[in-house]
Order: C-alpha cells, then sequence, then structure tokens
C-alpha cells in the first residue's frame, strides 16, 4: 500500500500553487532520479516445490540460475522482475539445496510492467532496497538499518541502530527518492531476561510478566521479522509439538533443525502473536509462537519514556540539527555511489541518483496579529506571545471572576497551597482574570480515595471548577479524579502538582490560562477576515485498557468572529477499523450547537481529519468523505437552506517523512509552505511549517486536500490553515497541526488512557481537556 497512487485531487482544481508570501529558497531530503530507465520491466512468479519457506533459501537456489535470469533481476521470494522475457511463458528449472534436496522451479510469466503503474515505482524501491544491501544494512521492519554504526546506551540496556527510511515516488514532474535518516531503538534484553526478572516475585511472577510483555515488539533475529506479543501460554513450554510437514515435531527440535539454534532453557513458557491484518480479515486463527529466549524487546517502556536522563543522551543521537542531518544525507549519497556493489545494482538496471539534494523555491506566510483584550500584537518571527501576557488582557474572561471553586490538597502541603494561590492570583490579575478565595478542603493524606471523597464533597457547592494539589504525578490518582470529575460531576478539574511552584509566575500564568479555558472563556484570538466559518479537526487515540477499542474526538469552532468558542464531543470506535462510523452523528451534533447559537447553520466549513495512515487513503476518499458530502447537503436541505455548505475536507499527516532546509542549513521560519516540487501530482497537497522548534530539525506537517468546495483559492485555504496553528491555548506559540486537531487529540488521548468513558454532555462547551 505504500506505493499505492491515491487520486484525490478534486477535479475542478485548475493550480495548487500559492502566490502570497516572501519567497525563500530550500532544500529538502530528495534526490532527482537522473535516468528513468527506457526499458520494460517483466514481471513472473516463481513456485518452488516441495515448497521452502525461509526467503533466504529461495534467494539462494534461484541465484545459481543467474545466467539464465539476466544481470539485474530481483526476486523477493514469490515475485520475479527481470530485464528478460524467456521463451515459453511457463519455465522450469532445477535447484539444489546445501542439505541435498533436489527442487523444482516453475517460473510464469505474469506481464509486463509500464512506468505509469503503481508496481513500477514498487520495482524501483525493490531496486534501491537491492542496491542499498551492498551497505551492510540489515531490514527491521520495513526500513534498514545499519547495526555496525551501533550506538551503545549501557547504562540502559539500549543500542540505537542509525538507519534509513526510503522511498521512490513520482513527484510533481520528476521520479524522486526520499531519505530520512531513522533510528530503531533496540534493548539489549530479550523477553526471557523479562521473564526471569518476574519470577523473582513466585507469588505474582505470571502477573507480572504478563503485565511486562503483553503488547510488546519483538524482534526475532533468525528471521529478522518483528511482532507483537498478544498473550502467553504457560501451560506449554518447547517441549510441546506441533505438526509440520505431516509429522509432530517439539519447538526445541524445530528451531535446531530448521534455524540451527539451541534453545537453553526447556521450561519457558510460550508467547502467541496473532497476526492482526489477517485477523482483520476473519481469519482469527492464524497464530505464530514464538520462544521467549529467542525474542528481542524492541522499542521503549512507559518508564524509559519518563526517564529524562535517557531521553536526553537519546536525543543527542536522535534529534539532528539540519547541519548534521545534510551531513548524513549526503553521507548515505556518497556511500551508495561510491560502494561497487551498490553501483553495480544500479547500473545493471541502468539507474542514477542526482548527487545533490532537490533545491525549491517557497514561500513564508507573514506573521499573523494576535487579539487580546484591548490590543492586537504581532508574533515575530518566532511564532511566540509569550512575553505579551505581562500586560494584556486575556480576550475573554468571567464577568464575575472565578468566584465559586475549591481547592484540595493534603495537609502537609498548606504552605504549598498558599504560594500557589497567591501566584495564581497575581498571574490571573495582570491577565484581568479575577479569582476569588475557594474553598479549601485539606485532607490527611495523598491516598486517591481522599481526593475522591474530598471531590464529593466539594461537589455539593456545584463548583465551577476543582483545583486539586498533588505531591507528586502519579497516574491512577490522575485518572481517578478525571473520570469522576467528568464523568460522574461534570465538573472540570485541575490537577497542579507541588512542583509547579518551583517555577513561580510563568507555571501559575500558565494555569490560569488553563482555568479560563476549563471555565469555557478564551485567551486570546486570531485575526480572521471569514464569517460563518466553522473549523472541525478529528482525531483517534487508542484505548489503553483495551487494544481493540479506540475513541474518536471531534473540536468544532463557532463563527470565530463573533463567538470564539469551541464545542467538543467523543465517541467509541473500532482500533481497527479507520473509518470513524460515528463521525456523522459528532458532526451533526457541533452543527446544531452553532445553529443554536448562530440561529443558522455554517456557511463554510473547515474539516480537518487526523489519524489516517497512508494506506487507508483510499478507504477513506470512497467511503467516509463521499459519506460525509451527502449527509451535510441532506441536512441543509432539511434546514430549508437553498444551497449545500461550501466544504472542505483536508487530510492532515505529521509523520511524513518530508524535511526542509534553508540553504544556509538552518530550520524553515514558521509559516512557511512548500506546493510545488516534492508535492505530489495526483493531489492537491502542500507542506507547511507552522511550528517553531529549540532543536533538531523541523518536521513540516502534509496537508491533503481531498474534497474542496469552500470556493477558498489554494493561498486562502494555506493561510486559514496556518492561522488555526495559532489557537492552541495550552501553548502561547504556534502548533504543529491546527488546534482544533490538537485539541482533538488530547480529548481522545485522555479518554483513551486515563478516563475510558464518554465525558458528560454538560461539559460539551468547555476545555475541560486540557
Amino acid at each position: 500500500d505504500r506505493f499505492e497512487i491515491v487520486h484525490t485531487r478534486p477535479a475542478d482544481v485548475e493550480s495548487k500553487a500559492g502566490k502570497e508570501g516572501e519567497p525563500i529558497q530550500l532544500i529538502a531530503n530528495y534526490f532527482r532520479l537522473k535516468t528513468t530507465p527506457k526499458w520494460r520491466i517483466v514481471h513472473y512468479h516463481v513456485d518452488f516445490s516441495p515448497e521452502i519457506e525461509p526467503v533466504r533459501v529461495r534467494c539462494g537456489i534461484l541465484s545459481e540460475h543467474a545466467a539464465v535470469l539476466g544481470k539485474g533481476y530481483l526476486f523477493d521470494g514469490k515475485q520475479l522482475f527481470t530485464t528478460i522475457k524467456f521463451e515459453q511463458d511457463v519455465t522450469i528449472l532445477t535447484g539444489k539445496s546445501k542439505q541435498d534436496i533436489d527442487y523444482k522451479i516453475t517460473i510464469k510469466f505474469v506481464g509486463f510492467i509500464s512506468t505509469a503503474e503503481e508496481r513500477f515505482l514498487q520495482v524501483l524501491n525493490l531496486i534501491l532496497r537491492r542496491s542499498m544491501k551492498g551497505l551492510n544494512l540489515e531490514q527491521v521492519g520495513r526500513n534498514l538499518f545499519d547495526p555496525h554504526a551501533k550506538v551503545s546506551m549501557r547504562e540502559f540496556n539500549l543500542e540505537l541502530w542509525p538507519g534509513y527510511e526510503t522511498s521512490i515516488r513520482q513527484h510533481e514532474r520528476d521520479i524522486m527518492l526520499c531519505s530520512e535518516i531513522a533510528h530503531k531503538v533496540m534493548r539489549t534484553e530479550t523477553v526471557y531476561d523479562i521473564l526471569v526478572r518476574s519470577s523473582q516475585n513466585p507469588a505474582r511472577h505470571q502477573d507480572e510478566f504478563r503485565m511486562n510483555v503483553l503488547g510488546l515488539i519483538v524482534l526475532t533475529d533468525y528471521n529478522n521479522k518483528t511482532y507483537r506479543i498478544n498473550d502467553i501460554d504457560f501451560a506449554k513450554s518447547p517441549m510441546a509439538t506441533f505438526s509440520c510437514k505431516g509429522r509432530d515435531i517439539s519447538f526445541v527440535e524445530y528451531y535446531l533443525t530448521k534455524y540451527n539454534i539451541r534453545i537453553r532453557d526447556h521450561r519457558q513458557p510460550l508467547l502467541i502473536s496473532k497476526n492482526r491484518d489477517k485477523a482483520q480479515n476473519t481469519n482469527a486463527n492464524e497464530l505464530v509462537i514464538l520462544i521467549p529466549e529467542l525474542c528481542r524487546v524492541t522499542g521503549l517502556t512507559d518508564n524509559m519514556r519518563s526517564n529524562f536522563q535517557l531521553k536526553r543522551a537519546m536525543a543527542d543521537h536522535t534529534q539532528l540539527n539540519p547541519v548534521r542531518r545534510i551531513d548524513r544525507l549526503r553521507t548515505f549519497n556518497r556511500r551508495l555511489q561510491n560502494t561497487a556493489e551498490s553501483v553495480k545494482v544500479l547500473n545493471d538496471w541502468n539507474m542514477k541518483l542526482d548527487e545533490n539534494l532537490v533545491e525549491i523555491k517557497a514561500r513564508v506566510i507573514a506573521p499573523q496579529k494576535i487579539l487580546f483584550l484591548n490590543n492586537r500584537v504581532s508574533v515575530g518571527d518566532q511564532a511566540d506571545w509569550t512575553r505579551y501576557f505581562r500586560d494584556n488582557q486575556m480576550f475573554t474572561t468571567p464577568s464575575q471572576g472565578l468566584d465559586r471553586w475549591a481547592v484540595i490538597a493534603p495537609q502537609r502541603n498548606s504552605r504549598d497551597l498558599r504560594t500557589l494561590l497567591q501566584n495564581l492570583n497575581q498571574a490571573a490579575r495582570g491577565m484581568g482574570f479575577q479569582i476569588n478565595s475557594p474553598r479549601e478542603t485539606m485532607i490527611y493524606d495523598d491516598r486517591t480515595g481522599s481526593y475522591i471523597q474530598a471531590l464529593d464533597d466539594c461537589a455539593r457547592i456545584d463548583p465551577k471548577l476543582i483545583l486539586c494539589l498533588v505531591p507528586n504525578n502519579n497516574t491512577e490518582r490522575y485518572s481517578s479524579i478525571k473520570k469522576r470529575g467528568c464523568v460522574d460531576k461534570a465538573i472540570p478539574t485541575q490537577v497542579v502538582t507541588t512542583k509547579a511552584n518551583q517555577r513561580g509566575l510563568s507555571v501559575a500564568t500558565k494555569i490560569a490560562i488553563q482555568i479560563n479555558c476549563k471555565l469555557g472563556y478564551t485567551p486570546w484570538m486570531i485575526d480572521l477576515p471569514l464569517s460563518g466559518l466553522m473549523t472541525i479537526g478529528f482525531d483517534i487515540a487508542k484505548c489503553s485498557r483495551d487494544r481493540s477499542k479506540a475513541y474518536g474526538a471531534l473540536i468544532a469552532s463557532m463563527d470565530q468572529q463573533q463567538n470564539s468558542t469551541y464545542f467538543s464531543t467523543v465517541a467509541e470506535c473500532s482500533a481497527y477499523d479507520v473509518m470513524a462510523n460515528n463521525l456523522w452523528p459528532m458532526m451533526l451534533k457541533a452543527l446544531r450547537q452553532y445553529q443554536r447559537e448562530h440561529q443558522k447553520l455554517p456557511a463554510r466549513i473547515l474539516f480537518y481529519r487526523d489519524g489516517v495512515s497512508s494506506g487507508s487513503l483510499k478507504h477513506l476518499v470512497e467511503y467516509e468523505v463521499k459519506d460525509i458530502v451527502e449527509k451535510l447537503e441532506a441536512e441543509y436541505k432539511r434546514a430549508g437552506s437553498t444551497t449545500p455548505p461550501m466544504f472542505a475536507y483536508v487530510v492532515v499527516t505529521k509523520a511524513a517523512n518530508t524535511r526542509f532546509f534553508t540553504v544556509s542549513k538552518q530550520n524553515p521560519p514558521p509559516g512557511t509552505v512548500v506546493d510545488d516540487v516534492v508535492t505530489m501530482p495526483e493531489r492537491y497537497d502542500f507542506y507547511l511549517v507552522s511550528q517553531t522548534v529549540r532543536q533538531g530539525s523541523v518536521s513540516p506537517t502534509s496537508y491533503n486536500v481531498v474534497h474542496s468546495k469552500i470556493r477558498l483559492s489554494p493561498d486562502q485555504i494555506q493561510k486559514l490553515t496556518y492561522k488555526m496553528c495559532h489557537l492552541y491555548y495550552n501553548w502561547s506559540g504556534t502548533t504543529r497541526v491546527p488546534a482544533v486537531c490538537q485539541y482533538a487529540k488530547k480529548l481522545a488521548t485522555l479518554v483513551g488512557t486515563n478516563i475510558h468513558a464518554i465525558p458528560q454532555n454538560a461539559l460539551e462547551k468547555k476545555f475541560y481537556y486540557l
């Protein structure tokens, strides 16, 4: 699906290039393919009899016939691509394995591949992979990594493998190779090591092992594949037998004969991996059995993620600044061009890569203006307006101030509470927000139960907000407070750790802004020339308790010229289905709310859809977009509107591998737009760099407009998208995606990770999830 060309460009879009903005020259992490080969590729299907499972062995046996297959041929285990056409449509060859078994090889002609086909790009990618093999790289998952250049982080039991994520595609005018520097975290421990650690507590060792292992992605060195562990079978061991080629064989014997691997501990349990993609095709009995001592753990645990020292040590290697990144990319190109084996592959297929990175003409949108209550300020080149809060009042605040509210804190933290309230008052006063004295409830300890009981007591006075001061970060306590506030009581809650006092007024300012939002008010606004516009953001987050569940959140703005508030709603959806089946009911709720507040439906709707993988784009365009457009038209007819709404549907992708740098090897400034050269001819798409980064290289966000009846020029859509990146109220700077998407992510994650239930409707117009 990576090379699937999905035509999403709306038919009536003549040009997608904008014109406004300051011109800027950039370089991107792409190399042009200089000679588009003028040959034809012949495609064959290969079968072995008797069957051979390991791809390596299949390739080895076929390679004895290299003279017949032509100097450049590609074989992935089943499909064979070459430039030679055999006389017969079915060719039979014979081969011998090292174990002296005779094999019959059947090669069937499938057809020719033309340069316009998706498979053509697939073959180009395979050729590139083949030439990269000359660099002695190992494939892990989809990407190639260099274990010889690994960075050992012994104190954390980790290795970082540097590598490359590459793909060749047809871009606007050329076929180009996109190359991104990637890193794979390899833990030096196996699942067996975790088993030994867990068995130190004999009473609970099974539960503990389950807790530490379920959901992990592991790598098996013998076939270089990755699996997710879904279950553990403690009743069986490697001595258990299974049927293989008509006879029963134990796992110990199987690994010895097939891979020449001796399993040391014959008493360890077995791991079970369900093949997710196949499970979706209702063939759920497709299980893979794995042996703990042969599984290497990949990725980071939650504990590792929260380990600041580890993150800092990793960032030194993974967060490359533009100078280092460009240097690595050029080194990669040089290695490809100078390694004899790699050059031979490219020459065999008569392909040549440009030695220089692609240059692009881009534009920078002018810095935007932020509106406070009685002042407009320009955000400047860094797109950051933190310093303006000291002497500007927030855009809207409650006229009575925060009058009826409560705080809960442990008795021993009463001094911290005094400091916090003083700082809050001082920060809020400067921003025109009056905070009155709260009702204080002091508790004797910091147990979760004590907070919940105090919360129930405070709820009796029907407070507008409850603030809980906690001594440390504790996920269980946080989740319980949030669940009680959002699901049971419909009261916004603010959880603050005592550590916040160390940063004094700067954190107090952020908390005051958050509290203002949680009451349903707006700290700042952006200059918006369009009236009757509703912006919607949608995103999905997986449920941390049940992996088959996910939560979709939809956030919609009201008409921001008159009413700068937002509406939010959440619904449960399946983790396996990309289509959000309940997207329309959620959207309808937002439209009804808009109608209640403005006495009419929005004239324009700009919908940003996040959480879509590249493989599901086709499905999304064919079903979800069509469905929404039809239902929107019907809803507007029902409301007595003579014209259908002006509607645009934009797919937002953060995980694009594209990077841009200025000619002087710096990060491009916020507001940089690229809509040519590296964009796709079959899409109405553009890249936007909206945020500033302090370290590393900035990642542009890709926007793909798959439906556009909104009657706005490319310039207007680009500018509007950039404006929307200024409205995320947890951060006084620009975000990487439009604020509505960031809010949707925040809300879906809160529900999927902490609450596991749908919050009350009474909170829909408040930012209770910030």
